[in-house]
């Protein structure tokens, strides 16, 4: 599909390392002995083609991948008429409100509400 590999065999999980439900939803994989490979948002930083290309899996847009709700994004922004590409800059520059986590086997991918549903996928 794009340049994110994904394996049936692994979930890959893109978190934050620092939000509760990232910490909860990766001690829950790792407590049920699923094989993961983690990506913390904050350590790796994304590029804008693995962005679009999570969003599409979700098959949400690119401004549905930001958490709006976030403390950080109502501190920074208002209502904002980007397009896409600011959007992108956007999660880049603030990873930590981009939705997440997310996890990804295969062709099936996630955005994980509660921990348990990483078992899901």
């Amino acid at each position: 599909m794009g340049v994110i590999s994904t394996s049936d065999g692994q979930i890959t999980l893109y978190y934050n390392s620092t939000s509760q439900k990232g910490k909860q939803t990766l001690a829950y994989a790792k407590t049920h002995g699923l094989p993961l490979e983690k990506v913390d948002i904050l350590k790796t930083p994304l590029t804008g083609t693995q962005i679009t290309e999570l969003a599409e899996r979700l098959g949400i847009t690119i401004p549905d991948m930001v958490n709006q709700d976030h403390y950080k994004y109502r501190r920074k922004f208002t209502a904002q008429c980007f397009d896409s590409e600011d959007w992108i800059t956007v999660i880049q520059n603030h990873p930590e409100i981009m939705k997440q986590p997310i996890a990804l086997r295969g062709n099936k991918t996630i955005l994980v509400e509660t921990p348990t549903d990483i078992i899901r996928i």
